[in-house]
């Protein structure tokens, strides 16, 4: 199974999904009363290699397949401009809404960083002429899948980059939102911590990814809750996902994670974040279901969980 940094490190373009400003609204309608809900890449990525099938090879009958599971936008993950143009038609065929959109960055390297900006920058401005709101970033490691860890002097240099990133994006109109896999929550989660006190609330929102604090805590709801605590403000993106007994499940539902606590108590803050499913499976999930039965499953439980912020 392909794992999800080698995913996010070299996979090209195939999809992307919403909205803008901390204690804001941004779930957003499709409808009267419709919770708008998303879906990264990576997962269907996943599943479809699961079947030993390529998504984005297939990437016009996957965004069909994706459409037909009542999903309505897709984020994607994009390297460069022309992946935007490939994406574009085909999120027009399939009534499909970008609102976010996944970009990689390297920031902690000052010789780097300011190319890294120029070149998320480029993608985003194309992005924003199709109805993107928000830029997703996971600054990269050092090394993907290695155990080093940055030091003070680079982690200082990555939260003035990413904050110089967030405000060139908001001068154009787009919300930057920072992400993070579990690495970042190594040695106190000082990188995770860092990238949040070290930089402007106004220029840097979280995508809070709820599995990938809970699994870089060490399995852990009480440390993901004091996230949910300390940061629920600058919530502006959810990425969703459950396991149990700590192994990724095939669908969205009940588990490790009390997604419905974390549900009230968005709503108790106010904070209503762009919702985006990211239900994968990795070694150990079962496998019971077809990748649309599980897309389905996923699709029905989320909007039972979220049906209060339509």
């Amino acid at each position: 199974m392909i794992s999800r940094r080698d995913f996010v490190k070299n996979v090209t373009l195939t999809g992307g999904a919403m909205v803008v400003g901390a204690k804001t609204s941004l779930a957003g309608q499709s409808g009267r009363n419709k919770l708008h809900l998303a879906c990264n890449q990576y997962p269907w990525t996943v599943f479809y290699r699961r079947d030993n099938r390529d998504f984005n090879k297939e990437l016009d009958a996957g965004l069909g397949e994706l459409a037909g599971c009542d999903l309505d936008g897709y984020e994607p993950l994009a390297n460069n401009p022309q992946d935007i143009e490939r994406l574009a038609p085909l999120l027009k065929k399939h009534h499909l809404e970008m609102r976010s959109l996944y970009v990689n960055s390297t920031l902690h390297e000052r010789e780097k960083a300011d190319e890294s900006i120029e070149a998320v920058l480029a993608i985003a401005q194309r992005a924003k002429e199709i109805g993107t709101k928000i830029i997703v970033t996971n600054p990269s490691p050092i090394r993907w899948g290695g155990p080093e860890n940055k030091d003070d002097a680079q982690l200082e240099v990555q939260a003035k980059a990413l904050e110089k990133l967030g405000r060139e994006l908001r001068a154009i109109g787009l919300v930057l939102a920072y992400h993070n896999h579990d690495i970042e929550l190594r040695n106190a989660a000082r990188e995770f911590h860092h990238m949040m006190v070290g930089t402007n609330p106004v220029y840097v929102t979280l995508c809070l990814d709820a599995h990938w604090v809970y699994r870089g805590a060490g399995n852990s709801s009480v440390a993901l809750f004091d996230i949910l605590k300390l940061y629920g403000s600058r919530i502006t993106e959810l990425h969703i996902r459950q396991s149990k007994d700590n192994i990724w499940t095939e669908a969205f539902g009940e588990g490790d994670i009390d997604y419905p606590a974390i549900a009230q108590h968005l709503l108790e803050i106010n904070a209503h974040p762009h919702l985006v499913l990211e239900q994968a499976v990795e070694t150990g999930s079962p496998k019971t279901m077809s990748t649309i039965e599980a897309f389905q499953k996923s699709n029905q439980y989320a909007r039972h969980v979220f049906a209060p912020f339509a």
